[in-house]
């Protein structure tokens, strides 16, 4: 979960696995809702095709749903890509300006001898 380079968190994994769990959430609950179509259907309490069109509707908007979390979830983690590369770049020059005075200070020691 970390960048083998940088050792800063992979949170675009992260991401990941919570997009896959909204999905698996939209599907567990589109089952559920066919379910409890189909039941009704038994029961005499929706017709057939008042079933077919509900189960429809449901498919379509899990559909959507799914749609978008996927680009919202794909936003977030262009996000957190954007602000990993700004911190890497921050620290990067951090490193080099803390180089660059450790050797100006050795340099400096030299000259004092």
């Amino acid at each position: 979960m970390t960048d083998s380079n940088n050792n800063i968190p992979d949170f675009g994994e992260g991401l990941r696995k919570i997009f896959l769990a909204g999905v698996g959430a939209i599907a567990t609950t589109a089952e559920k809702g066919q379910e409890l179509v189909n039941r009704l259907v038994e029961r005499g309490e929706l017709t057939v095709e008042q079933g077919k069109q509900l189960n429809s509707e449901l498919a379509r908007k899990a559909g959507d749903k799914k749609d978008s979390l996927k680009e919202k979830a794909a936003q977030a983690s262009q996000t957190v890509q954007d602000a990993a590369a700004g911190l890497r770049s921050q620290a990067s020059k951090a490193v080099d300006d803390l180089t660059d005075k450790d050797d100006d200070t050795a340099a400096a020691d030299d000259s004092d001898k």
